[in-house]
């Protein structure tokens, strides 16, 4: 059996999963503020009857840290930056704690000029005397030379609970990405420290020893553990959950649009014949682009809890939430009260929500029922305008999957994919409404919890040799090794290959799975001085791809004794 945990900023949902199906899911209210017991609620709940013995895989998706930078409560973090010549690293700031220093590596991974001690002595002093308890370290060709960082991280090491190094989120070169991807490894660390602890000790809590996995913004897996090292890696772990559950259900040979419909977004996404599209730099949300390997999604501030509002007879939704519906004890009427009032939906108190939608109705001239007709009407049409747009969007630009590059590729979804606990509610509606196949996925309510339990694990590795230097280096991994002159590509890919499979296995892959790597990059320079070559320069990046683990089929079209309880 194997579980999948979706902490969400309204509900925390949780399955089991068997080869004889879906046997029990739960859905838990999610306090931002006591995680633990959020997360031990959800656990005990969902094992109750349930031997955790049987119990051999754990995936966890979330939206803390996603959550944390949409409402900027991360933690101030300090950083240090030394670039050398070229740009004033001053164009990247990231906040009032950040220092640029002295010191620098060229391309080649050569010293140009040393770093200062004193002035790191300094700064670590200010920093420390202003409360900064995380710092992040970026030299600029840090991937090529990483001495630098690693002699400032030594310098830094007694004044702070953890410093973070540029070199270890990503092999590819980009200098700004690369600040603002430490940065955010800084400052969402101590949330996702907190978030590790709860789920660490929930799981304990209930027996459970197996490993545990947090699935990534690519749509993949890495280990618990490993997430303490690369926090970033988790923002947007709540999308890819719903991307990776609506997977089984998309058409072969076409495209697809993904909608998550929560209690205070929608997620949007898109597949192409079952493959997922891809950033293939990295996450940008606000003012920051990263580094870190995501899939292609958007969010609109519009869900089934959203505030419903009326000025000058003009009707809002959202993009703020509340508190649940009025019909569930809520302050405000929302769309969820405009289903309870059309007999879409028969939970709640309909008395409730009829008294919100009423004045609803009244700012409208309309009669109840009517108004609950456009706030429903209303909901759809913002949702699949900034669906729409982002079609517009993706098809101005070159289309990347998980799998591949589509050039020329023009994005034409034929049939929408809804999730999401109103997903049900809302298929016909949008179907009528813009006459595309659409239909609620199966268990839509906890699909998330789904996509994430069937994640498989993933992870890159980015490779550079010099042949006239001798040494081949992926410093992502602190791994460097002496070669000879006659180092060739097949040797480059079988040092890649090896140290892929050690980096996935340690990472909780299983090693059946290995067959799912492929090079996304290869680069290859002849080294030419005095017109006399000298040696050769390689570089590859490889990957093991995301997907669904194997026989996944199984644990969707059966069905066990399947129990869902709603908290």
């Amino acid at each position: 059996m194997i579980i999948g945990l979706d902490v969400g900023g309204t509900h925390t949902d949780a399955v089991i999963l068997s080869k004889n199906g879906i046997e029990k899911s739960v859905k838990v209210p999610t306090d931002p503020a006591d995680l633990f017991n959020t997360v031990l609620s959800g656990f005990t709940q969902l094992l109750e009857s349930i031997d955790p013995s049987q119990i051999r895989r754990v995936v966890i998706s979330t939206t803390l840290t996603t959550n944390a930078i949409v409402q900027q409560t991360m933690e101030p973090v300090g950083m240090i930056v030394s670039a050398g010549p070229g740009i004033d690293p001053e164009f990247f700031r990231t906040g009032d704690h950040y220092y640029a220093v002295s010191g620098s590596i060229n391309h080649r991974g050569r010293e140009k000029a040393p770093v200062n001690e004193m002035q790191i002595q300094d700064i670590a002093g200010k920093l420390k005397d202003a409360g900064v308890e995380y710092v992040g370290v970026v030299s600029k060709f840090c991937v090529r030379n990483p001495s630098h960082e690693i002699l400032i991280k030594r310098i830094l090491n007694k004044y702070f609970k953890q410093v973070f190094l540029g070199h270890h989120v990503s092999g590819n070169l980009n200098f700004p990405r690369r600040i603002a991807t430490t940065h955010l490894n800084a400052a969402v660390f101590a949330l996702h420290k907190s978030f590790f602890e709860a789920v660490k000790k929930s799981l304990a809590e209930k027996g459970l020893t197996v490993p545990i996995q947090i699935l990534k913004a690519d749509g993949g897996t890495m280990s618990l553990e490993a997430s303490m090292h690369f926090p970033g890696q988790t923002v947007l772990s709540g999308p890819a959950a719903s991307i990776m559950g609506a997977i089984p259900y998309a058409p072969e040979g076409q495209d697809a649009i993904v909608l998550d419909i929560g209690g205070t977004t929608t997620d949007i996404a898109f597949l192409v014949d079952k493959a997922p599209l891809l950033e293939p730099v990295g996450i940008q949300r606000g003012r920051y682009k990263s580094l870190i390997r995501s899939l292609r999604t958007d969010s609109k501030g519009i869900g089934g809890d959203s505030a419903l509002r009326v000025s000058d007879n003009v009707l809002s939704i959202g993009p703020d939430r509340q508190g649940p519906a009025m019909a569930f004890g809520g302050p405000l009427p929302t769309p969820t009260d405009a289903l309870v009032v059309l007999g879409l939906m028969d939970t709640g108190d309909r008395e409730k929500a009829l008294a919100g939608i009423h004045t609803i109705a009244q700012g409208l001239g309309l009669s109840d029922e009517a108004a609950a007709e456009k706030v429903f009407k209303t909901c759809c049409t913002i949702i699949l305008k900034k669906t729409f747009e982002m079609i517009d969007q993706i098809n101005s630009q070159p289309v990347y999957t998980v799998h591949d590059f589509l050039e020329g590729y023009k994005l034409s979804p034929q049939k929408i994919l809804l999730l999401g606990g109103p997903a049900p509610y809302f298929a016909k509606k949008i179907e009528d409404l813009y006459q595309i196949d659409t239909f609620a996925v199966p268990e839509s309510a906890v699909a998330n919890a789904i996509g994430a339990a069937l994640a498989r694990t993933t992870c890159e590795v980015s490779l550079n040799a010099d042949t006239e230097q001798g040494i081949v280096t992926a410093h992502e991994e602190d791994f460097a090794e002496p070669i000879s002159k006659t180092f060739s590509e097949d040797d480059l890919m079988e040092t890649a290959y090896n140290l892929l499979r050690e980096k996935a296995i340690n990472s909780g892959a299983d090693p059946e799975n290995m067959d799912e790597v492929e090079v996304v990059e290869y680069q290859k320079f002849n080294i030419v001085r005095n017109f006399s070559p000298r040696g050769k320069i390689f570089r590859t990046k490889m990957q093991l791809k995301p997907g669904l683990i194997k026989g996944f089929e199984k644990m969707l079209h059966q069905r066990g004794n399947h129990a869902q309880s709603n908290a």
